[in-house]
Formats: structure tokens, C-alpha cells, sequence
């Protein structure tokens, strides 16, 4: 029967580490790939070096070692896996040592992990707070293998170490102690007095680290490393703490069960269903919706976000733009614009703001465009504005790339040796050598040399209010930049600018380029209208025509407010009356 009870505990811990992985890797994918572009480990020395040289500074190094492989989902799903079933099977650990009664109460270790999960629905929390979490427990669990007669000399050594490696969950360990010396020592009150001088002896060397390294005692009773945002609380760390310490030696004082085995029975059904009803509040569907056009954007996956915006019309600036640059660089921006839901022009190129998760977005809009230095200066930005102040994979990989464009090979050369020193992007940098200084490989290759011809030859500042100009400034060079024409015409049509719009027509019907989409159909036959013009003969598609004819008559007999004109609502005609 033990045999047996043996085997289904680690059998359920075996299927909980399989959900993990399958939920992080099919679900929620997009979440991995958010963390793993705001770093950068580099496999240097003197950069480890510098990680180590602060409290909690082994856990983040060795958080951030493992969050590169993020870059491919399957393996930062199995990271996160083999994560969570450490941190349970620790607990579990403790609550042996404390209770003989634990047996019976097994689904009570997955509380802390399931916290931690839930936790993690934030995408600033760091994987950093799981390792240090990781390495206070494995504190713990020390503690208790040995004996009372080793336990100060344990405490003394213990503290300072597990401080310095692991940060403020020091506190964690100096908690267990006080109740762990009160539960076992004879003596009551002096195992409470011990148990106190160990907070006091951590809480001191908080205190002490506040001389030796550069940063405010807050960040360091916080953590300096568990949280993105350096200067905000999130409860959540400390009731996850709480959790860990709290589970185990709360089985102290529960009684022995005859019925054990419902009991534990019943402890998991409620430890469920309370993870189940608190989930969707820890995950905020809408931010994951941007992380994942961000995501597919950077993959250049335009079908997919087409997809994506066919299911669910996007509504938040970053989802607007995104698809949009996919429907441009689809060449289907003209033919489908008012399909989807529009907030001006700036669901075309968003104005600048300093937050890192949308900069990034937006220079990808640049860079694709052929704007390759204002690409650049917002990579830089992206990078920037990152809370705790940590490299960005992905941003150093574009300032390599708009520096190849732009013939700055020795900067290049700068930013493709940082990528050596990674794992994730050591390839693709050692491939992207070969490319300094060749000009014809460059020319020939089938982004940069594009991207060479759509630039701008002369650099200079613009105003972000006057970008249709600047797609102007794009066709003129270049005829051929089809994403360039498409941002043109579609610019003034979201700002319900039909003059402008006129203006730009006419302009390129003098290229002869043949670019006539619906968007810009329904709008040469609205400026008609409004003009008391009939449109050239051939110009406008006879299903248009009608279909303005129709729209023309509802909105004539029924005023804007008419239902029936809600059938016209992928038109550039409902846009203009301001109804969406």
C-alpha cells in the first residue's frame, strides 16, 4: 500500500509537470517569447561576473540562463515545467518533515506552485523569483535533514549565503526557523528567542548589503531582480511566500484523519477549482492579444494575423497596427482598410510613447516601411525604457541590421559580436558576418537589399503628424514600395481627410501605377458626390457604383441613423460619417 501510495504521488506530480508544459507551450506560447526578447545572457564572463557581484544575484543569473531558451516554446515550456515541479516537490518535502500526517494531504503542496502560476499571468514577474524560491525552500529542506545540535552553526552559515545567492527570500528561511524552533525546541521560549535572532541576523544583513552595492534599501527588501518594475509592489510575491512557509507547518497542528484519504481527496478538488475560478483574473486576455500580434509581427506571420483579426476584430492600438502592416505588406490594405475596426492614421504608424512593449511594434512599422534610421532610434528607445534597465535581444538585433543597411559595418560588427556571445542568436550572427562589407550580398538579399532601395537617401527630423508626407517622400524615391503607396493613400482616408486624399490620388494616377483599391474607389466616388461630379468614365467598379447608389438612398430616406446601413459598415462611407 505505501509502495502504491509512493507511486501515485509522484504519478500525480508527473501529469501536473505535463499540463505545465502543454499550457505554456500550446496556450500561452506568446507569453515566453515577451520575456525572452527583454534580456539578453550573454555567455561571457566579466557578464555573469556582474550578475553574481548582487544579492539575488545567483538566482538571476541563473533565471536569466534559462529564459533565453524561451526563444523556442517547447524548450521554455520545459523550463518552466521542471521549474514548478521542483518548487512541489520541495514543499512536499517539508511537509514530510513537519507532519506524519502529511500523506494524506499531498494536493495542499501544489498550493504554493499553483500561486506562483497564477502569478505569473503578469508579465513583469521574472523567473528570477522562482529560482530564489527554488533555493530558499532547498534551504529549508537542509535545515530539517540535519540535526538540532548543527542548527545554529546551520543558521549563522545559511543566511549570508542564502542571501546573497537568492535576495530577500532570505526572510522566507529566517520565517521557517522561528516557527520550525518553536514547533521542535522543548524550550519554548528559547527556541523562540533563537528563532528570532535568525530574522534579526537576516534583516541585518539586508541592511549590511545596503554599504555594498549601489542600490536603495527598498529594491533590496523587495528583491532586485524578481519583479520587472523596480519601484512597484506586487502582493503577489509575498503571498506566495507566505504560501510556502504557511502550507508545511500548518500540517503541525492538523489532526490525524481516519478518513484520510477524502480528506486529501476533497483538499484537491477545492485546490482546483479555486485555481480554475482565480485564473482568468490573473490573465488579462487583451494584453495577451497584443503580445501575440507583437509576436507574430516580429515573425513576419502576416497570414496569421489576418487570421487572427478575421476572428476577433482587433480594437487596441498595438492590434490596429499590426494589422495593418499586415494587410499592407499582404498588399491588402486598399482592398480591405475598413474591414476591421480604425482609430485614424495612427493605427498606421502609432506616435511614439516611452513604453517598451508598443516601441518595438512601431519600428517594426519603420523598418518595413524603409525608414530605416527612425527603425533604429526606436530600437534604441525600446531599450531604453525597459524597467530594470536590462538589454533587449531583439532590439540589438535590429541595430545590427539597420546599421548593415546603412553601410555602418563596424558598428554592425559591434552588436553582432554581443549576439555571438548568446545562445539564441549565435547563428544567426555568425551567418550575418559573412555579410559586412558585401555590398553585392547585401544588395541581393532579399530584405536588406529591399530595404536599400526603399531608404531614404537624405536624413532628416518629421513631425509624426505629418507622415503621409513622408510616405510621399518614400513613393517619389521609390515606386515600388507597395507598402509606402498603400500608408499614402490610406493616411488621409483615416483621418476622414477627402481632399487630401484627392490630392494623393491624382498624384499617383499620375505613375500609372494601376492602383485603384475599393477603399480608394469608395473614396473618388464619395469626393463625386459630395462635389456634384460624376467619376471618370471606367474609373470606378460598376459594384461599387451600386452599392454607393443603394447606401446613397437609405442614407437619403433614413438619415445616418438608418439600420440598414450597418450592411455598409466595411465601407470608407459608414467611416466618414464617424460611425466607427
Amino acid at each position: 500500500m505505501n509502495l502504491l501510495s509512493k507511486y501515485w504521488k509522484i504519478g500525480t506530480t508527473l501529469l501536473f509537470g505535463v499540463v505545465v508544459f502543454l499550457c505554456w507551450w500550446l496556450v500561452c506560447p506568446v507569453m515566453l517569447s515577451y520575456q525572452e526578447q527583454y534580456q539578453m545572457f550573454l555567455m561571457d564572463g566579466d557578464y555573469v561576473w556582474q550578475l553574481l557581484s548582487v544579492p539575488d544575484g545567483f538566482a538571476h543569473c541563473v533565471g536569466e540562463f534559462l529564459t533565453q531558451f524561451y526563444v523556442n516554446h517547447a524548450l521554455g515550456a520545459l523550463v518552466l515545467a521542471v521549474v514548478f515541479v521542483m518548487i512541489q516537490r520541495l514543499v512536499w518535502r517539508l511537509m514530510v518533515a513537519v507532519s506524519e500526517t502529511a500523506s494524506g494531504h499531498y494536493a495542499l503542496s501544489f498550493i504554493p506552485v499553483l500561486s506562483l502560476w497564477l502569478m505569473l499571468g503578469d508579465e513583469s514577474v521574472l523567473l528570477t523569483f522562482a529560482i530564489a524560491l527554488i533555493l530558499a525552500l532547498a534551504t529549508m529542506w537542509v535545515y530539517e535533514m540535519t540535526g538540532k545540535r548543527l542548527h545554529t552553526y546551520l543558521i549563522i552559515l545559511l543566511i549570508p549565503v542564502l542571501y546573497w545567492l537568492a535576495g530577500p527570500v532570505v526572510l522566507l528561511f529566517a520565517a521557517w526557523v522561528v516557527i520550525r524552533q518553536f514547533q521542535t525546541i522543548d524550550s519554548k521560549w528559547t527556541g523562540l528567542l533563537t528563532g528570532a535572532l535568525s530574522v534579526i541576523y537576516a534583516l541585518a544583513c539586508i541592511l549590511a548589503s545596503s554599504w555594498l552595492v549601489p542600490y536603495p534599501l527598498f529594491r533590496l527588501f523587495y528583491g532586485i531582480d524578481y519583479y520587472r518594475f523596480v519601484e512597484v509592489y506586487y502582493l503577489m510575491l509575498l503571498i506566495t511566500m507566505v504560501l510556502c512557509v504557511l502550507i508545511p507547518v500548518s500540517l503541525y497542528w492538523v489532526p490525524s484523519f481516519k478518513k484520510i484519504r477524502w480528506v486529501g481527496f476533497g483538499e484537491a478538488i477545492i485546490v482546483i477549482a479555486a485555481f480554475l475560478l482565480l485564473r482568468p483574473s490573473f490573465y488579462d486576455t487583451r494584453k495577451y492579444d497584443a503580445m501575440e500580434y507583437d509576436y507574430l509581427v516580429r515573425c513576419q506571420n502576416w497570414d496569421a494575423i489576418i487570421a487572427k483579426a478575421d476572428k476577433k476584430t482587433p480594437d487596441l492600438p498595438m492590434t490596429v497596427c499590426a494589422t495593418n502592416l499586415a494587410l499592407g505588406m499582404k498588399g491588402q490594405l486598399g482592398e480591405r482598410l475598413f474591414d476591421y475596426y480604425q482609430n485614424g492614421s495612427q493605427g498606421l504608424a502609432p506616435s511614439f510613447e516611452r513604453n517598451f512593449s508598443s516601441t518595438m511594434l512601431t519600428g517594426e512599422v519603420y523598418w518595413h516601411l524603409g525608414l530605416v534610421n527612425t527603425a533604429q532610434r526606436l530600437a534604441f528607445e525600446m531599450m531604453e525604457a525597459i524597467p530594470n534597465y536590462a538589454k533587449s535581444s531583439r532590439a540589438v538585433k535590429r541595430l545590427a541590421e539597420t546599421n548593415l543597411v546603412n553601410g555602418e559595418y563596424a558598428v554592425a560588427r559591434k552588436y553582432l559580436q554581443l549576439l555571438e556571445k548568446t545562445l539564441g542568436y549565435s547563428k544567426w550572427a555568425k551567418r550575418t558576418m559573412l555579410l559586412l562589407g558585401d555590398e553585392k550580398a547585401i544588395n541581393e538579399h532579399p530584405v536588406y537589399g529591399r530595404l536599400r532601395q526603399s531608404r531614404l537617401k537624405d536624413d532628416f527630423m518629421f513631425s509624426e503628424q505629418e507622415l503621409d508626407k513622408i510616405f510621399g517622400q518614400l513613393v517619389m524615391q521609390n515606386q515600388r514600395n507597395g507598402l509606402a503607396l498603400q500608408y499614402l493613400l490610406a493616411a488621409p482616408l483615416l483621418d476622414r481627410d477627402i481632399n487630401r486624399f484627392m490630392n494623393y490620388m491624382i498624384y499617383v494616377d499620375g505613375l500609372h501605377l494601376g492602383y485603384r483599391p475599393r477603399s480608394c474607389q469608395e473614396a473618388v466616388v464619395f469626393a463625386c458626390a459630395q462635389r456634384n461630379q460624376r467619376p471618370p468614365q471606367g474609373y470606378i467598379n460598376e459594384m461599387v457604383m451600386r452599392s454607393f447608389s443603394d447606401f446613397a438612398n437609405i442614407y437619403s430616406s433614413g438619415g445616418k441613423d438608418a439600420p440598414q446601413l450597418r450592411q455598409y459598415k466595411n465601407t470608407a462611407w459608414y467611416y466618414f460619417m464617424g460611425k466607427r
